[in-house]
C-alpha cells in the first residue's frame, strides 16, 4: 500500500476543522484506504481509538443501518462523553435519507465531531445534500492510482523512459484500479475488472436509475467506453444504433450519459471557445475515469492509442487540481485547456509526431492563441521536438514531473 499523499496533503489541514469531508470517486479507486490512511495519521497525532468510529456501509455487519434514523441511533450510542469525535461513513450512499443524520450530528454535537464520508457517485454532491449542509462541507474526488502512483508501487519511480515503457503499456491498457495490482496475468486482472465493471453497472446504475432496458443501455455504455476522447454527438450515436436495427431518442442517449457520469465511470469535458471566451453549449467530449474499465469491452476493436493518450493526460490533469476545458478554435482545436490559480496551460496529445502533417497540425494549432501562457506538446517521442516557445515533451517524463 502506498501512501497517497496527492489526496492527504490537500484533506489535512480539514482534518480537525468544522467542516463535512466529502471524498468521492468511483467504486473501487481507492476512498477506504484513504480513510485508514487519514484514520492512521490521526492516532499519530494522539486521537485514542474509542474517539474514532468507522462505517463501512458495504460490509454486512453494518446492514441493520438502513436509514437516517437507524444511522443516528448507532452513533448516538456510541457518543458517551463531550470529547471530540472522528466519525467516517464509507460508501453513505447505502443509507436512505443520510443527509438527514449529517445535519442532525453537526446540530447536536457541533464542534465535538469531524465528520468524514465517502460514496460512488456524484450525487453525494446534489442539490438535495447541498440544501442540508450548504457551506458546510468541503468536497475531494479520488481517481484511479496516477501512473506516478503506479510506478512507486512498483518501486520503478527511479527508472528512465526507457526502462518504463512496460510498465506504462500496461498502465495504458489496464489503468490504475489500485487493486488489480494484485494479479500478474491478464485473465486474473481481466476478471478482476470484470467484476468491478458489473457492481458500478448494477450498483450505481441499473438498480439506482431503475433501467428497464438493460440490453440497450449496455450496448450504449459499451460504444462509449470503447470509443473514448471522441467529440459527442446524440444524432450520430443515435444514427449508429439504428444502423444495428436498433432505435433509440436522443433523450435517452442524454439520460444513459447522465447516468453514467453520476457513477463516475466517465467524465465529461466542456467545449471553450478560445477566441469568444465562453462554453459551448452542447459540444463536449466523454473521457474515462479509468481506461482499464474500457479494455473490458474492447476486445475485438481496433487499438486507439492516440486517444488513449489523450485520456491519460486528461486525468492525470484533473489528478494535478486543474479545471480542464477542450479548447475550441475557428479552424481546429486545442485538447486541452488547463486551469489552476488563476493560471493557464494549453495541452496538445498525440501518439507519435510521425511526419510534417502531423507536427504541424499539433504546433501551429497554437498560432491563434494570443497569450504567453506556457503551451505544449504531449507524445510517445523520446526526442525533444520543441520548437518557437512550445515545449514538446515524452509523455512518461511528463507523469513522472514533480507537480
Amino acid at each position: 500500500m502506498i501512501i497517497r499523499d496527492n489526496y492527504l496533503s490537500k484533506i489535512r489541514p480539514f482534518y480537525d476543522v468544522d467542516l463535512i469531508k466529502v471524498i468521492t470517486g468511483i467504486r473501487r479507486s481507492g476512498k477506504s484506504v484513504i480513510l485508514t490512511q487519514i484514520i492512521d495519521e490521526i492516532k499519530e497525532n494522539g486521537v485514542k481509538d474509542k474517539y474514532i468510529i468507522y462505517v463501512n456501509f458495504e460490509s454486512k455487519e453494518y446492514s441493520f443501518i438502513k436509514n437516517d434514523d437507524d444511522l443516528y441511533k448507532y452513533i448516538k450510542e456510541k457518543i458517551v462523553d463531550n470529547k471530540k469525535y472522528y466519525l467516517f461513513f464509507d460508501e453513505i450512499q447505502n443509507v436512505k435519507k443520510w443527509e438527514l443524520a449529517i445535519n442532525s450530528f453537526k446540530s447536536d454535537y457541533k464542534e465535538n465531531i469531524s465528520i468524514f464520508i465517502t460514496g460512488s457517485n456524484s450525487d453525494l454532491l446534489s442539490s438535495e445534500f447541498a440544501t442540508h449542509i450548504a457551506g458546510r462541507y468541503v468536497s475531494f474526488k479520488i481517481f484511479p492510482f496516477s501512473f506516478k502512483e503506479v510506478c512507486i508501487l512498483k518501486e520503478h519511480e527511479n527508472k528512465n523512459k526507457y526502462e518504463l515503457e512496460t510498465d506504462f503499456e500496461d498502465y495504458m491498457r489496464w489503468g490504475g484500479m489500485p487493486q488489480r495490482f494484485i494479479f500478474d496475468k491478464e485473465e486474473q486482472i481481466r476478471t478482476y475488472l470484470t467484476d468491478v465493471y458489473n457492481s458500478i453497472v448494477v450498483k450505481d446504475i441499473v438498480e439506482r436509475f431503475k433501467i428497464k432496458d438493460i440490453d440497450l443501455f449496455n450496448r450504449v455504455l459499451e460504444y462509449i467506453l470503447s470509443t473514448p476522447a471522441q467529440t459527442f454527438s446524440a444524432d450520430n450515436l443515435a444514427k449508429y444504433f439504428e444502423a444495428e436495427n436498433r432505435g433509440v431518442t436522443k433523450n435517452t442517449l442524454y439520460n444513459y450519459l447522465e447516468y453514467m457520469n453520476k457513477a463516475l465511470l466517465i467524465n465529461k469535458v466542456d467545449r471553450y471557445d478560445v477566441r469568444g471566451k465562453r462554453i459551448l453549449n452542447g459540444k463536449y467530449k466523454y473521457y474515462l475515469t479509468d481506461l482499464g474499465l474500457g479494455r473490458i469491452m474492447n476486445i475485438s476493436k481496433k487499438e486507439q492509442i492516440g486517444a488513449y493518450l489523450e485520456n491519460i493526460v486528461y486525468n492525470e490533469l484533473i489528478y494535478r487540481g486543474y479545471d480542464v476545458k477542450i479548447g475550441s478554435l475557428d479552424n481546429g482545436e486545442i485538447d486541452f485547456i488547463a486551469l489552476k490559480d488563476g493560471k493557464k496551460e494549453y495541452y496538445q496529445v498525440c501518439y507519435i509526431l510521425a511526419d510534417d502533417n502531423i507536427i504541424n497540425r499539433k504546433f501551429n494549432a497554437y498560432n491563434n492563441i494570443e497569450d504567453n501562457y506556457p503551451k505544449f506538446v504531449i507524445s510517445m517521442d523520446k526526442i525533444d521536438q520543441s520548437r518557437n516557445g512550445i515545449i514538446h515533451k515524452n509523455i512518461i517524463e511528463w507523469l513522472l514531473e514533480e507537480k
